[in-house]
């Protein structure tokens, strides 16, 4: 590893790892001192680690403003899903962890796929700026998207206005299931969430040192025994070796 690379990563000394807190199958709890707890800080402790640093982890609680935030100088690097708008201004790792994204329907519809999803008078609500909602917003062109400032916000929207779907990851909608007589979960998926590294573009050396890091990690097992010490393996995906 370069001087290079530790100066782009670690500038002030340490790793500044910015954690999207709505995740809740990569940040699983908090600990005792406050800090989040799951396979998304473990896997930027293990950076750290790969770096010789110290670790500082860096809370958010949504998604799109841990994306805005690339600009300020609050993280190096930031542990959320690739998708094109993100990747205008933050550069990502290949992915350590995948994400099926389908959709709740009512039972009484004629949705028995995703195709049938996108035509007019069908409702989504979705949780705002989520990978899936950037992509729902590339590729719904008659349904009407509508935006919950949370994932949970998401389901009381579905729920408190009859909407036709809701728009989630399979093992979150699972769980909203549960809590409802009138639905069912579509058996396809509309796009896989990839959840990856991301940091701060201009630096090709950075980019092969934390892709080498991502190979490196899955192939060895130590992400699979994260998704097990976490209880996530199965909602959560291993990419491909």
């Amino acid at each position: 590893m370069s001087n290079l690379v530790l100066n782009h990563l670690a500038p002030k000394g340490f790793l500044r790892a910015a954690i999207n807190m709505s995740n809740f199958l990569l940040v699983t709890g908090k600990k005792s001192n406050g800090d989040p707890d799951g396979v998304s800080p473990d896997l930027a402790k293990a950076l750290a680690n790969e770096l010789g640093v110290d670790l500082k982890l860096v809370p958010f609680d949504r998604p799109g403003e841990l994306a805005d935030a690339v600009s300020e100088d609050i993280w190096d690097i930031g542990n959320i899903a690739v998708e094109p708008e993100r990747a205008k201004t933050i550069t990502f790792s290949s992915p350590y962890a995948l994400i099926e994204s389908t959709c709740l329907v009512r039972s009484n519809l004629n949705i028995n796929s995703f195709n049938d999803v996108d035509k007019d008078g069908v409702r989504i609500a979705v949780a705002e700026r989520s990978a899936y909602d950037l992509w729902l917003t590339d590729n719904i062109t008659k349904a009407e998207l509508v935006r919950a400032k949370s994932i949970n916000g998401s389901y009381l929207l579905f729920q408190d206005n009859n909407y036709e779907v809701l728009a989630g990851l399979r093992p979150k909608l699972i769980d909203e299931l549960s809590k409802v007589s009138d639905c069912k979960i579509l058996d396809d998926a509309f796009t896989f969430v990839k959840q990856c590294v991301g940091f701060k573009p201009g630096n090709t050396e950075v980019e092969i040192f934390i892709n080498n890091f991502i190979k490196k990690n899955v192939e060895n097992g130590f992400i699979k025994e994260l998704f097990l010490k976490y209880n996530v393996l199965g909602k959560l995906s291993l990419p491909k070796k």
